[in-house]
């Protein structure tokens, strides 16, 4: 993976996030050298889905109404069937995301990820 050092990399997900889909890419950048936060509706933790059960629980680092686009250089939104369902309902979580698609900034959309 590219050098991503001083990079910040917005995670936009909530509880049924599919947890591979968020824990290992965003292992993957932070090694890379990124900063991420995850981004979601409401404050605390959100769980993640597994093997047909619920998994681990993510600390949540800012809400959608506390982050702002400008402050970051790329977007990862992670699959499941539930996160992508939830994120699409919320206004706000849409114009997160099409913040960075306005501003060309990179996207990374897992599996049912572009579904919001």
């Amino acid at each position: 993976m590219t050098n991503l050092t001083g990079k910040r990399i917005a995670i936009l997900a909530t509880n049924g996030f599919e947890q591979s889909e968020l824990l290992e890419p965003q292992r993957a950048l932070q090694t890379a050298g990124a900063e991420t936060r995850v981004v979601s509706l409401e404050k605390g933790e959100i769980k993640g889905w597994t093997a047909n059960n619920w998994g681990q629980a993510v600390p949540v680092d800012l809400t959608i109404d506390e982050a702002q686009p400008d402050d970051f250089d790329g977007l990862l939104l992670p699959g499941g069937v539930m996160n992508p369902d939830r994120l699409r309902l919320s206004s706000k979580a849409v114009q997160f995301a099409r913040a960075f698609f306005d501003a060309h900034k990179p996207i990374a959309a897992i599996c049912h990820g572009p579904g919001c």
